[in-house]
């Protein structure tokens, strides 16, 4: 498979502060698996249920994340097909939370999340100059 026409850097690069929004960019996204995989083993009648929601959901939105959203995506839709995935997955990381029965930890997760996303969209989207 030939990777001509994209370019993607090997490495990210930038400012600390942004280096730092990305690291925790990530540590979101896995925090919104582990959420989908804590909802659904606590959701469902029965073992069988427990464990494809359990191992199902995640597997799905990492799936769908990796096809739409991750930085090398097979398929890059402009950006407000990216912020939809994005809304769509993080956002069932949050309401996972809650319906977990921690509503306080899913609004800090919101805010986590709308913030970090946030950011990194806008600053992804800059020119970056050249010295």
């Amino acid at each position: 498979m030939s990777s001509e026409g994209r370019s993607t850097p090997a490495t990210p690069s930038g400012p600390p502060w942004f280096m730092a929004n990305e690291l925790l960019a990530f540590v979101v996204e896995l925090a919104a698996l582990a959420a989908l995989a804590w909802w659904g083993f606590a959701t469902g009648d029965g073992v069988a249920a427990r464990l494809l929601l359990g191992i199902g959901a995640p597997v799905v939105a990492a799936v769908v994340w990796g096809m739409f959203a991750a930085p090398r995506a097979r398929f890059r839709p402009p950006l407000v097909g990216v912020l939809v995935v994005k809304t769509v997955v993080l956002g069932s990381g949050v309401y996972a939370v809650h319906a977990v029965g921690h509503p306080v930890a899913a609004v800090f997760f919101a805010v986590v999340v709308v913030a970090n996303t946030g950011l990194a969209e806008t600053f992804r989207r800059r020119a970056v100059p050249t010295a």
